[in-house]
């Protein structure tokens, strides 16, 4: 495997707050011995293209500089040129939420630096999101309903605040309070409900510290499906309050499923929250791919 990575860097993630730290970080690493190439992006999934260019000149390795959306967009084209399960993936949490590299407790650049330098990695599952129109390839979360709302207020307004963004955009989407009729299939049931969002994950965190799915795991085959029904105003800001130690699934109207495949019943479009982008799309199914990916953590 190549010692150089190819670092892919999303100046814009974190409302600009990539493009500012982004440089001096990259050069620490090079100080410590790391072997680096540098390429920029320049719009909404061209750090995609640039991992699939990357790996067909030959690239195994590879730096996410940004976000979770940045890291998506990479794994993206990493899995799509089939090249995936061969490469390795390490991160510099500079968005906004940075969640996924929390599940490895890492909450900073310089653990994440740290990590890097180690240089050990292990295999990941990835998330394949079969909608009407192609794939979407994920490492993270997908939320709809609540999640959608809060994320796009979230890129609209409160991106310069990091993951405090979030809380505020969460606070605000309260009040506009809607509930959504989804239908999921898994193996064995049928899940039909009406809900005040729902969240399919791979790992534990969303939105920074936010702990979604508690009992998610990285590498075990699995996403976790989490559901919350009709709550109201008063009771979802209750459970916004034990999400972040996790406890929210204990609550009667909170259901959770672990799964290797859920299907969407007789969808429409709608919006959907995937590793921190907002899409509009009318979904099919999620597949877990097992051990998809090396990450460097």
């Amino acid at each position: 495997m190549s010692a150089t990575y190819y670092a892919i860097v999303n100046r814009a993630a974190g409302g600009g707050r990539c493009a500012k730290l982004a440089q001096g970080a990259l050069e620490g690493l090079k100080a410590r011995g790391l072997s680096l190439e540098v390429a920029f992006t320049e719009g909404p999934k061209h750090a995609t293209e640039l991992a699939k260019r990357a790996a067909a000149s030959g690239f195994l390795r590879f730096l996410s500089v940004g976000g979770d959306g940045t890291a998506s967009e990479i794994v993206n084209g990493l899995v799509s040129a089939g090249v995936s399960e061969e490469c390795e993936l390490a991160m510099l949490p500079l968005g906004t939420g940075n969640s996924f590299l929390r599940d490895f407790g890492i909450t900073n650049i310089e653990a994440a630096a740290d990590a890097i330098i180690r240089g050990d990695s292990a295999p990941i599952d990835v998330l394949r999101l079969t909608h009407e129109a192609g794939v979407i390839h994920f490492i993270n979360t997908m939320g709809t309903g609540f999640v959608a709302d809060v994320g796009e207020l979230t890129n609209e307004r409160f991106k310069f605040l990091g993951a405090a963004g979030y809380i505020a955009a969460v606070l605000v989407c309260v009040v506009r309070l809607r509930y959504e009729d989804t239908t999921l299939r898994y193996a064995d049931t049928i899940d039909d409900a009406r809900t005040v969002l729902t969240s399919f994950s791979n790992s534990q965190y969303t939105g920074g510290s936010m702990r979604m799915a508690p009992d998610a795991q990285v590498a075990d085959g699995l996403l976790d499906v989490v559901r919350a029904g009709t709550l109201g105003r008063a009771a979802l800001i209750a459970a916004f309050a034990r999400i972040f130690s996790g406890t929210h699934t204990d609550l009667e109207e909170i259901w959770t499923r672990q799964v290797d495949r859920v299907e969407f019943v007789n969808p429409s479009s709608q919006a959907v929250l995937i590793d921190g982008d907002l899409y509009g799309l009318k979904p099919h199914a999620i597949d877990v791919l097992p051990g998809a990916l090396r990450l460097v953590a």
